[in-house]
């Protein structure tokens, strides 16, 4: 592999000194996944996090925070591009759901009655495995390596694992879940830079959430520490928002829509929204690094009959089974939730799209 190339170093600003309501999450640990014993007990953890808050951190997977930081970096870099040489990666088919490449601020409107639009930039990287074109600046092209590189590290040091664990705790064979969440196979995983530019303080006062209330559409999103906080999630059991406070060393993870629809609702998909960070950070911008996990793109989003804990629970049929009709293929399902998640000139506050129907049988809803 080619020599890294310079970045220089990166930097994170301070966590915020404001006492706020956290969220109590579990932490799993990775580092007692290599016996038996070990996996057993992370199983429980991990379906019992699930379940209770839908967010979780995971800590000792095998991942340097050099090879992270690398990661922002590239970020970092990537959002110093002119605005004309960024747009040139925007999605042909934007409109139609197509999610790769770069997703300009602006597409929504947060405040109606001041017309203020979201802040909110996007650039997506999908897979290297062969199946995807990549058509990058040069920015991207020059790092690609290590991009590839660094998502293969997360499939076989975090996603793996938790789909074992995962696997394990529904009862079901080791490699159920591997199997249809296969780095060479085609699906729709994506490593994505997310840039959050600030606001005034007006436009905070005025519009809230920076991003509202929504489920991701996949199995697993993973989200690396970074210290502005403004990401709160709706605790399912106690149906409150709360804060989720960065923590070093460790990824948090959070269950979306594909893994909810394959438990029959057992393991539900969480709600969270962005929201204005404290005072003491809203004159900074927001820099996410995340990965996309979803399972193969012609996997059938029917509950997993075989699970004898699904039986046993009654988690027999997800939205789709219990409307009769159709579950979708991931695929089909990824790009109808895009396609209703990219519509340009949606408005916060517009009820109709908020609740629309994505396919027959599943149907957005308010959450807050």
């Amino acid at each position: 592999m080619p020599s890294q190339v310079d970045l220089g170093s990166y930097t994170f600003v301070p966590e915020t000194k404001e006492n706020l309501d956290w969220a109590d999450l579990i932490t799993l640990d990775l580092s007692k996944y290599d016996t038996p014993e070990g996996k057993k007990e992370l199983a429980q953890t991990f379906i019992t996090a699930l379940r209770e808050k839908g967010f979780l951190y995971v800590k000792n997977f095998n991942i340097s925070q050099e090879t992270v930081n690398r990661q922002f970096a590239i970020g970092r870099e990537f959002y110093e591009l002119p605005l004309e040489e960024k747009l040139k990666f925007v999605p042909e088919r934007i409109d139609l759901g197509q999610f790769n490449g770069y997703i300009p601020a602006g597409r929504q409107i947060l405040d109606t009655k001041t017309g203020i639009r979201d802040h909110v930039e996007l650039y997506n990287i999908p897979k290297l495995n062969g199946d995807f074109k990549h058509n990058h600046p040069r920015l991207i092209q020059k790092n690609l390596e290590e991009i590839e590189k660094f998502a293969r590290l997360l499939h076989a040091e975090v996603l793996d694992p938790l789909h074992t664990l995962l696997a394990i705790a529904l009862e079901l064979p080791e490699d159920y879940f591997r199997n249809i969440h296969k780095y060479e196979a085609k699906s729709e995983d994506h490593l994505r830079y997310m840039k959050y530019s600030k606001y005034t303080p007006e436009e905070n006062s005025a519009i809230g959430n920076w991003v509202r209330d929504h489920t991701d559409l996949g199995t697993f999103t993973l989200l690396f520490r970074q210290p502005i906080a403004a990401l709160q999630i709706r605790d399912p059991v106690h149906d409150q928002w709360k804060w989720v406070k960065p923590q070093d060393g460790t990824l948090t993870i959070n269950a979306c829509d594909a893994i909810s629809f394959l438990t029959g609702g057992y393991v539900r998909s969480t709600v969270h929204r962005v929201v204005a960070p404290p005072k003491d950070q809203q004159h900074v911008d927001r820099l996410g690094v995340l990965y996309f996990s979803r399972p193969n793109n012609d996997v059938v989003l029917n509950t997993v009959a075989e699970s004898p804990v699904l039986q046993r629970e009654g988690f027999t049929q997800n939205e789709f089974e219990k409307s009769g009709d159709p579950a979708p293929t991931v695929e089909a399902w990824t790009f109808a939730k895009q396609k209703w998640q990219r519509t340009y000139g949606a408005r916060h506050d517009d009820h109709s799209y908020r609740t629309a129907q994505i396919l027959p049988g599943f149907r957005e809803q308010l959450y807050a």
